[in-house]
């Protein structure tokens, strides 16, 4: 690991005044993906400004139909919440599944939608669910927020606070998880709105999270598992790895989606 100054500012001002006059600082949330990139030597910020302290960044709140997320909450306690069980179980359920205990009592919901890892967890549920991304500087929607593998439409100096989404009528999860590291080979988030409208996130297949536009329209007609069993995902575009090819993916997309569909009706 290359050597490094820290910084562990009080509040969400002080962060953001800070990383605005570093010149190659980086915030840090979890640190389970920007630590271990450091001591691997593929990173090298010159500063690290530490968002542990910030208060404000934290917590889990109810407003009428929005259930709202500090960035800095962790995955545990996102899988744990009475809140977030009662009203977007799945999204509890995706909490549990990430990694193993250690990374889900130090990663954040916030860091892991900023890194955007192609087989994260959290990208699929804010996507599926029309979530909002709350920055110190403005409000972005899920649909604008993911652009690319690792990129998203963060500004420099922009920090995550909040994610917020409209509680659905119902929504599942279900991925094939890498045995070792348990990202998704493939994850699915299914989600149906209160007004009907349903959206079908992927993640682990291919380069960036993606929606699946003819599961969505199929389940909007009837919302069952036998309305996508003919649904087919190409597989051009899709990853392939030493872990499973395109084709494979493509597969287990359809799967996963039945998966997610059942979950969300049990």
């Amino acid at each position: 690991m290359y050597g490094f100054e820290y910084h562990r500012p009080g509040s969400l001002a002080e962060a953001a005044a800070l990383l605005g006059k570093l010149g190659d600082g980086k915030p840090l949330a979890g640190g389970q993906t920007l630590i271990a990139t450091m001591k691997q030597r593929l990173a090298q910020p010159s500063d690290l400004v530490d968002l542990g302290g910030i208060a404000e960044m934290r917590g889990i709140k109810v407003e009428g139909d929005t259930l709202s997320i500090g960035a800095l909450t962790r995955h545990a306690e996102v899988a744990a919440s009475a809140e977030v069980k009662q009203r977007i179980p799945a999204l509890a359920r995706l909490g549990s599944t990430i990694g193993d205990r250690q990374v889900r009592a130090m990663g954040t919901m916030g860091g892991s939608v900023a890194n955007n890892d192609p087989a994260a967890d959290y990208p699929a549920g804010v996507l599926a669910l029309d979530g909002t991304v709350v920055t110190n500087k403005r409000r972005i929607a899920s649909a604008d927020f993911f652009t690319g593998m690792y990129e998203t439409a963060l500004q420099p100096g922009e920090l995550i606070t909040w994610i917020s989404f409209p509680v659905p009528k119902r929504a599942g999860y279900a991925k094939f998880p890498n045995p070792a590291s348990r990202f998704a080979l493939v994850g699915v988030f299914v989600s149906q709105a209160a007004n009907g409208s349903v959206r079908v996130a992927v993640t682990g297949a291919g380069p960036g999270v993606f929606r699946v536009a003819e599961m969505e329209k199929a389940l909007a007609a009837n919302f069952s598992v036998d309305a996508i069993a003919g649904v087919k995902v190409a597989s051009d575009g899709l990853n392939t790895d030493i872990h499973a090819d395109a084709t494979y993916r493509a597969h287990l997309i359809g799967v996963m989606a039945k998966r997610a569909v059942a979950a969300a009706l049990a």
